[in-house]
């Protein structure tokens, strides 16, 4: 059995739209309804047939759904789930994307009282943006961090949880808290690194703009991909989730700290213990699917 029949996406960017393919390919029969704010996301939407119907108004989107999934930045999610509160089926379950959890689980609880509220994390992304870069298959083998809050529904939960094993996602339960946490520290402060080594490289005066993109060495070229992902999702996430952030901020220039040391009085030792210790994380990480292996991370050479 499916575990929801009629779902609705408001928001068909990257993930809204990876989420509506994943649909149509995991679970044919499910009617898919969506909305975007942008007429032009709209029309592409439907160029594209992601959805049985693309509706111009949020609401009429959810009049009928037992599953609505909010896929707009978390600064907006609060906003999104005030267009839809009026049209909102008492018994459909409300989820979202977002990559914090408290903040968003605050916005849904203030305008959404009453209503079946479970919080998702899909931990899978590229750098690109927008409904026609979305692909069916990105949840697969990625995580979906579910946040129930204390008291909720354990059927609804695992109705949300089903959905998601359906798209290949590894389902995850966290408390929303220790979510913002761990994701502060493997995505959140990693872009804030990403975004500041490559603003830091583009100010350079001693080096032209032209020299920092012909000499970029791989690691350069990592950072920067991270660095082109979309800007107002990334303002919103250090927005919202600035107390997680700050905290491995603060770790995070304590460490630094302690390298610079290590390299201004010659402590080679020190500086070998470090990358060994990382290397393993690293491999770990291909060990458990969550990367490639291949040579320079997998890029075409030919």
């Amino acid at each position: 059995m499916l575990p929801f029949s009629r779902v609705a996406i408001i928001g068909l960017g990257l993930i809204g739209s990876s989420v509506a393919r994943a649909i149509r390919a995991a679970m044919p029969t499910v009617h898919l309804t969506g909305h975007d704010g942008s007429a032009e996301v709209r029309d592409i939407a439907r160029r594209l047939d992601l959805c049985d119907d693309v509706t111009d108004q949020p609401g009429t989107a959810v009049i009928d759904a037992d599953l609505v999934i909010l896929c707009v930045p978390v600064g907006a999610m609060g906003e999104a789930a005030a267009a839809i509160a009026k049209d909102l089926p008492v018994g459909a379950v409300v989820s979202d994307v977002g990559s914090s959890k408290a903040s968003v689980m605050t916005a849904l609880q203030a305008v959404l009282p009453g209503h079946t509220i479970i919080p998702a994390h899909p931990v899978a992304g590229t750098e690109n943006s927008g409904p026609e870069a979305g692909f069916a298959s990105l949840f697969k083998g990625r995580w979906c961090i579910l946040t129930p809050p204390t008291g909720a529904d354990p059927v609804a939960v695992e109705r949300l949880s089903s959905f998601w094993t359906a798209l290949g996602a590894e389902v995850e339960i966290m408390d929303a808290a220790h979510h913002d946490l761990v994701l502060a520290v493997t995505s959140h402060l990693p872009h804030l690194i990403a975004y500041t080594i490559v603003g830091t490289a583009s100010d350079l005066e001693s080096v032209t703009q032209s020299e920092v993109i012909k000499y970029s060495a791989g690691g350069f070229r990592d950072f920067t991909r991270i660095a082109a992902s979309d800007p107002t999702m990334w303002r919103d996430v250090f927005l919202n989730n600035k107390d997680a952030v700050l905290e491995m901020l603060q770790r995070f220039s304590e460490d630094l700290s302690a390298l610079q040391r290590a390299i201004r009085w010659d402590d080679g030792d020190a500086l070998f213990d470090l990358f060994t210790r990382t290397r393993a994380i690293r491999r770990s990480i291909i060990e458990q699917g969550q990367d490639d292996a291949a040579p320079d991370f997998g890029r075409s050479h030919g």
